[in-house]
């Protein structure tokens, strides 16, 4: 009996592909619709693959209030086979939403974004609302992105960099995603202990390229983290002065300003005052050495983080978990206006 497969649609730097994978979160190949390349991961799997991308182009086809034209699925060119020098190989760029083969789940659309319900069972003259579920995002997914968009763009320059030790923009972004994942991590721990917290990641905020790592949902509060990856690095804390190996880093006004803007986007998509505290999290770092701890910033570092979350004083009730992590999930939520962007 062959696996079942999902299909995510993934839109992003000009590129338009289907992701296939197994119901266990394992790629086993991608589908450009724009230029009708075909990847699998396995020989033997290229007929599933094709079947699965075929499915949900003729579902999302039939999809009311939305026309998708793209070319038939082309065969396989010879070098279709993904190597690890295929920068795309080794990354799942979205979490695939768990649905039978290509089918759209219920309430959303063929760009995988959340449609609102027809009523009485009828279709709507126009859907009222569209919006991403932010739930189904992976940890360092932005950054991650960002990364393979430059290795793309120069790989013989990137494996160069690489091979020299050269830090470039591309391993910053690398390694920044390492990090999220870490954090990521940490907090898969926290919700196993309790199952009260709620978690985002990677949420993209504004049209800027904007985005926050974590968001952190729960009991004791809600929190903005921000991971900073520094690999056996020395970290000191003093106020609001952050120092990673001797050089001042801009961390802890970057999370404040980040903190107070999700507050105001989460007040407006709630209709209730919400408070979003920032925190900035060291990932990596041999030392951290705090001083003096900011008033209105947290550091903590990642090994740390799941039992501060889990002592912080409760104050927000199972109710207002929930209010605040069905608004936080959607995407037209981080829509900001000019009024809203962070003065520069």
């Amino acid at each position: 009996m062959e696996p079942k497969l999902t299909v995510t649609r993934w839109r992003r730097y000009g590129k338009d592909r289907l992701y296939v994978s197994t119901v266990d979160g394992v790629r086993v190949g991608w589908h450009d619709l724009v230029s009708g390349e075909m990847h699998v991961e396995a020989t033997a799997d290229r007929d599933a693959v094709v079947a699965a991308t075929a499915h949900w182009r003729e579902s999302a086809s039939l999809t009311a209030g939305e026309v998708m034209v793209t070319q038939p699925v082309a065969a396989a060119p010879a070098i279709a086979e993904p190597t690890s020098d295929d920068p795309l190989a080794a990354v799942q760029l979205r979490e695939p939403a768990v649905i039978d083969v290509g089918k759209p789940p219920e309430g959303i659309g063929p760009s995988g974004r959340q449609t609102s319900p027809a009523v009485g069972g009828e279709e709507p003259a126009a859907a009222v609302e569209d919006w991403e579920d932010l739930a189904l995002r992976r940890a360092g997914a932005e950054a991650r992105e960002q990364a393979v968009a430059l290795r793309q763009a120069a790989p013989v320059r990137t494996f160069v960099a690489r091979v020299l030790g050269v830090h470039t923009d591309e391993r910053a972004w690398r390694v920044g995603a390492d990090g999220e994942e870490k954090v990521a991590g940490q907090l898969a721990k926290l919700i196993k202990r309790d199952p009260r917290w709620r978690v985002l990641h990677a949420i993209p905020v504004g049209d800027r390229g904007s985005d926050i790592d974590h968001l952190v949902i729960g009991p004791g509060a809600v929190y903005s983290l921000n991971a900073k990856h520094h690999r056996g690095a020395k970290v000191w804390v003093g106020g609001n002065t952050f120092m990673v190996n001797g050089q001042r880093q801009p961390y802890l006004r970057n999370s404040r300003h980040e903190a107070e803007r999700a507050s105001k986007l989460l007040t407006g998509a709630t209709g209730r005052p919400v408070v979003v505290t920032g925190v900035v999290v060291p990932v990596g770092a041999d030392e951290l050495v705090i001083k003096q701890a900011p008033t209105d910033v947290h550091v903590v570092s990642r090994m740390r983080l799941v039992k501060w979350l889990q002592a912080r004083p409760e104050v927000l009730d199972a109710t207002a978990i929930e209010a605040v992590y069905e608004a936080a999930r959607r995407s037209t939520a981080w829509q900001t206006t000019k009024a809203d962007r962070p003065q520069s």
